[in-house]
């Protein structure tokens, strides 16, 4: 790619990394996260960033497992104490907790007890960053709690920093991955989906980005000599970098605002909507953007690098590999390895597909868009009046149909 035609790509992906900040942004002071901090003064008091729900504690009976006779005392260490009228307010992360009789905390919740303090005085307050109420590791662990909760979104602070610290560790690494605009691109949008799905939505991306770096290096020194490899040795740029995951940025946005909505503390099936789609559908949405785009990159370096016959898929006539538009066997076996892969790692690790049939749909709607990919290649991309079609135009819609269509087998199939 020439210098000119690199302008309209940064001017777009500066457009889209303002644009998401800002959607980003804008909710993120909401966001749920795994636990909570709290400080008072003789005057005031103000928890984490995010509104706290009011709850009447439940009551149980004699002998129940969370009954104030059979739990603990609540540890000090979590326990914020307000002068004004005496009032006690707590947060913890522990599964179970008792505060004075009442107030219990189940696991996987969040939940906040009120109740009057006989003699409580402003000099009795505590903050859990307090010297004398907890220690360092303490406050590690919360700050890593938060962080790499298994369930829940993350604070946009947290998040930002534990990008920056990565990929500034990493930065020899992913330079030879990504083009230096395009490690830029690369945080912004990790800081994005860290946000948005926490680690499990991170790691989906990630793992799409390395696979797909694995397969473009097969046979590399044979599809340079043929002229088909990819330019810059591979690296991805700013353009390669939001075409292929722009769309999933969107369902991962769309997906958090659905767990806002519904005061989920994670990316957990719940009843809460987005745009009057579930959570669980926009969720099969981005994982399936993602294999969409593994199962075109699939194909197209395995094509090239083993493909023994190539045809045009309009006209099956055959055509030298790397043509707009060919297919060949082993890339199509191909591209069905790939949309396999990133969707049962979603389902088996991340925990982002509730279930199997979500791995199916997946991975079909993967290889039904890559097709419609290479159709859109050899009858409309590089024709005249159509040059704006590039490879990474065509890409977002090919993550774009395989979302779609994903979400729609989703509704049709799962019910989601």
């Amino acid at each position: 790619m020439t210098r000119r035609n690199q302008y309209p790509n940064k001017i777009i992906g500066g457009g889209m990394i303002a644009l998401l900040v800002a959607a980003f942004a804008s909710s993120s002071s909401s966001f749920p996260c795994a636990s909570a901090t709290a400080t008072a003064t003789s005057s005031s008091w103000r928890a984490s960033a995010f509104a706290i729900p009011r709850r009447r504690p439940p009551t149980y009976r004699s002998g129940h497992p969370s009954s104030p006779s059979t739990l603990s005392s609540y540890p000090a260490s979590a326990m914020t104490t307000s002068a004004r009228a005496g009032w006690r307010r707590t947060a913890t992360t522990t599964t179970t907790m008792l505060v004075g009789g009442r107030g219990v905390r189940f696991a996987g919740s969040r939940s906040y007890s009120r109740r009057r303090l006989h003699g409580a005085s402003s000099s009795s307050a505590l903050s859990l960053f307090s010297p004398t109420s907890s220690s360092m590791g303490v406050v590690v662990s919360r700050l890593l709690g938060d962080l790499f909760a298994s369930r829940g979104s993350v604070p946009l602070s947290y998040s930002l920093s534990f990008n920056a610290a990565l990929f500034c560790a990493l930065r020899p690494k992913l330079l030879t991955m990504l083009t230096p605009s395009g490690y830029i691109h690369a945080f912004a949008l990790g800081t994005m989906l860290w946000t948005a799905l926490g680690w499990r939505g991170w790691t989906v991306c990630v793992m799409y980005l390395f696979l797909g770096q694995a397969v473009t290096k097969v046979g590399f020194e044979e599809k340079e000599a043929l002229g088909i490899a990819e330019g810059r040795g591979g690296r991805r740029g700013p353009e390669n970098v939001w075409g292929s995951a722009l769309t999933g940025a969107m369902c991962a946005a769309a997906a958090a605002r659905a767990l806002l909505a519904g005061g989920s503390g994670g990316v957990v099936p719940c009843a809460s909507t987005s745009f009057g789609l579930s959570t669980d559908l926009w969720l099969l949405g981005y994982v399936a953007s993602l294999s969409t785009k593994l199962a075109d990159t699939f194909a197209s370096e395995i094509g090239k690098a083993y493909g023994k016959t190539t045809f045009l898929i309009t006209t099956l006539k055959p055509v030298p590999r790397g043509t707009e538009g060919a297919v060949s066997i082993e890339g199509t076996v191909a591209s069905v390895i790939g949309g396999l892969l990133l969707s049962v790692y979603a389902y088996g690790v991340a925990g982002l597909l509730r279930s199997p049939g979500g791995v199916a749909i997946s991975t079909l709607a993967a290889f039904v868009a890559t097709m419609v990919e290479s159709l859109i290649g050899a009858t409309l991309q590089g024709r005249e009046g159509s040059r704006w079609l590039t490879n990474e135009v065509v890409n977002f819609f090919n993550t774009l149909i395989g979302a779609f269509l994903a979400m729609s087998l989703g509704v049709l199939f799962l019910g989601i």
